[in-house]
This record gives C-alpha cells, structure tokens and sequence, in this order.
C-alpha cells in the first residue's frame, strides 16, 4: 500500500525514514512531504499538500495516512478537500486537536519560536483554527505518549503527557487515543509507535475502524 508520511513542526522529512524503512521492509510504499514555515504560509503548505494527496487519489488505490504532530493537523485540514482520496486508516502522532498550552506558552515568551514557525506557529495556537477543523470522516488513530514530565513542577501538572502535548489535548472527540510510553520527538521511532503503525496499515487493519461519535 501507498503511504504518505508528514513530518512535525521543526523536524523534516528525515525524522520519519526510520518509520519509513519499518514500513517498507513490511511491503508498503513510502511518499514524504515536506514544508518549511519560515518560508511559507499555511496556506501555500495546505495547498501543495492537497496537490499531493490528490495526486495519491488518481490511481484509485487506498493509501495509508501518518502526520506526526503539526503534520497530522495538516493532513486532518487537507483531507476535507480530497473527499475522493480511499484513505485505509489515518494515524496521527501526538497530534494536537486543541490549541496545546506548550505553544501558547512558546509564542507568548520565546520569540525565537515565533520567528521560526510564523504561521504554522501560529495556527497550533488559534482557538478559532481548531474550532474550524473538519470532522473526520476516515478511519484514524490518535497515538499519545504518556511519558513526559508529570507532578507540581510539570506544566501539565498530573496530566498525562509526551513532553509537549498531553493525551487530553491530542484526544478526539469519540475517540480515545492509543497511550504508550514515548516522548513527543522521538514517538515515531518507538518500538511500540511502530508496531502499532504496521498493524494498522496491514491490509487486514488493525481492528475495527475509528471514527468519531455523531
């Protein structure tokens, strides 16, 4: 099957190949797509994204989805406008689903994160953006580690959380993330983030399909 990869904000595409290599030995075909928020607007991005996966829907085949991070908010905000795409399954890694605190915090005391992300930064902090976002209407998976820092001085308190998103912020409405102990940087080379991937993308599926409540 056709798999197409996102990467998160701050990362390239060479933070998936280790995914990638995994997929492939499994007999699946790997796509990346890659972006560059100093130098382009969210628009532009969302655009050239939708070019792609309209592109994967030509040939008429199911594709496989990942979006690690900002890249799985991406996806969630292009596939509105591919309705002809088969999607088998969508996996999002730590994918924000709401405005996470850890970006608010960012853009609010860290210019630096506001010069490099501009408007991706940006958007992972609009209420507005979030409230707006499609609902789903493929089969998805929502993976959140729950390895970060947790207690008084953590700023997610007790919450469970990978470091930068904590399980709530990535939690779809209707559906409950997979947990697994993993960080938000690196979840994407766990050995069990990658296990469940390629259970997932199996052509069988990996259970039932997931989507939200109505």
């Amino acid at each position: 099957m056709q798999l197409l990869l996102v990467h998160g904000l701050g990362r390239t595409p060479l933070s998936l190949f280790g995914l990638a290599r995994a997929l492939r030995r499994d007999g699946h075909r790997t796509r990346f797509f890659g972006y560059l928020p100093p130098f382009e607007s969210v628009p532009r991005i969302l655009r050239r994204l939708t070019g792609t996966l309209r592109d994967l829907a030509r040939s008429g085949r199911r594709v496989g989805l990942v979006g690690h991070s900002l890249g799985g908010l991406l996806l969630r905000m292009a596939l509105a406008e591919v309705p002809e795409l088969r999607v088998h399954h969508f996996v999002m890694l730590g994918t924000p689903q709401v405005p996470p605190r850890m970006a608010r915090l960012a853009w609010t005391w860290l210019p630096p994160f506001r010069t490099f992300t501009r408007g991706c930064g940006k958007l992972l902090t609009a209420q507005r953006a979030f409230e707006a976002l499609p609902e789903l209407q493929v089969p998805f998976t929502v993976i959140a580690g729950t390895a970060g820092p947790r207690g008084r001085l953590s700023p997610f308190g007790n919450e469970p959380n990978d470091g930068l998103i904590s399980v709530a912020e990535a939690r779809v409405p209707g559906a409950e993330p997979v947990r697994l102990p993993v960080l938000h940087t690196l979840m994407m080379d766990a050995v069990a983030v990658r296990a469940r991937i390629l259970a997932i993308m199996s052509e069988d599926g990996f259970g039932p399909p997931t989507l939200p409540e109505r």
